[in-house]
């Protein structure tokens, strides 16, 4: 199935008989168990198993390869795979071997895929049309949808004359028109430039605020969609779960390297270099000691807990980020942000050293 048929599928035969999103008594959630994904002897997802929360906002991350969008096309029902095993509940109803038009989904994929010869109006009442659901109704839930995404005047406008951030929500008031039990998203982001990917994304926060039991599954590899999106993230690594937890949880506490600077840069330390003679610590070989460069300020040459000479400096508009190579560890060096508006100005070859609190260290698994 093509792109433009994922992005509609989910609106055109969903069940009449959906819950709403708004319902304060309906069931809701995804239970995924020990579910498998096999391609010949390739497994893109190895016994994965998960549950979302209704009215949760989860965002999946991880490389290309990783099995996130895989994760998805199997809540969507789009999977076919010789190993395919494993169980699906949505809203409370086994949907393991429901087809994909009778999920009552909302699907939103990277080509936003508008009928370019319908308006707005028709587009996003598409799928409520072939649900036969009357005009009055349609007239109804159209402008609920478009007031909902803050298009409740472009009803009459044909999509071509859209920008890219207003056709996305265009086509996200068509997936949620058909009011569904779980929203997913799938690089929803990505077709947009920085700045208006920036807007989008606090307006697709501000939609789930709106709408507090509606449950939204949003695949991204983009590191900023999940620490400012959700509620919960899922970072996935060769078809397992690497860690799931708040966003919060994997930036602060990361369960091992790979977490640690998928989730931004982070400086990996021998224990006996993070650590001063005598500390418990210093002598731990099972782990490594993880800090954030934003946990590290630069001091006088003496002042601080690790020395060395700084190997570069970029800025960043209001922040700087410098490389600093360190005495114990000439062939890593380490990062180190702070802000333009500190009272030292770093410069290349200066000599000086770092500083930092003891509960900065995470000590995390190689």
């Amino acid at each position: 199935m093509n792109t433009a048929s994922l992005a509609h599928a989910g609106a055109l035969d969903a069940a009449a008989e959906s819950p709403g999103i708004a319902r304060a008594d309906a069931p809701g959630g995804v239970q995924i168990e020990h579910l498998t994904v096999r391609y010949g002897s390739r497994a893109v997802l190895d016994d994965l198993s998960l549950t979302i929360e209704r009215g949760e906002f989860l965002t999946v991350l991880g490389r290309s390869g990783c099995g996130k969008t895989t994760l998805l096309r199997f809540i969507a029902g789009f999977i076919e795979a010789d190993g395919l095993t494993g169980t699906l509940s949505v809203a409370g109803h086994d949907l393991t071997h429901v087809p994909p038009h009778k999920r009552n989904l909302g699907l939103l994929f990277q080509s936003y895929a508008l009928f370019p010869h319908l308006s707005v109006f028709d587009n996003v009442a598409f799928g409520l049309r072939a649900r036969r659901v009357s005009s009055k109704d349609i007239a109804r839930r159209v402008a609920d949808a478009l007031k909902l995404v803050q298009l409740g005047d472009s009803g009459h406008v044909m999509p071509a004359q859209l920008s890219g951030g207003m056709q996305q929500r265009v086509a996200l008031a068509r997936a949620l028109v058909i009011e569904p039990d779980v929203l997913l998203l799938d690089e929803p982001l990505s077709a947009l430039d920085a700045n208006l990917r920036a807007s989008v994304r606090s307006e697709l926060k501000a939609l789930h605020e709106r709408l507090p039991n509606l449950t939204i599954v949003c695949v991204t590899h983009d590191q900023d969609d999940a620490l400012v999106l959700s509620d919960r993230t899922l970072l996935m690594r060769d078809g397992r779960i690497a860690q799931l937890g708040t966003p919060q949880q994997l930036y602060d506490a990361p369960d091992d390297a790979f977490v640690a600077r998928y989730l931004g840069a982070a400086n990996l330390l021998p224990p006996h270099v993070a650590f001063p003679l005598g500390d418990a610590r210093y002598t731990e070989r099972e782990r490594v000691a993880c800090l954030r460069p934003e946990a590290l300020r630069i001091v006088p040459l003496g002042q601080g807990h690790l020395h060395g000479a700084i190997a570069s400096v970029e800025w960043y508009g209001a922040v700087l980020s410098v490389s600093v190579v360190l005495d114990a560890m000439p062939n890593e060096p380490v990062l180190v942000t702070m802000q333009r508006v500190s009272s030292m100005t770093p410069q290349k070859g200066a000599r000086v050293s770092l500083q930092y609190e003891a509960d900065d260290v995470v000590l995390i698994k190689p």
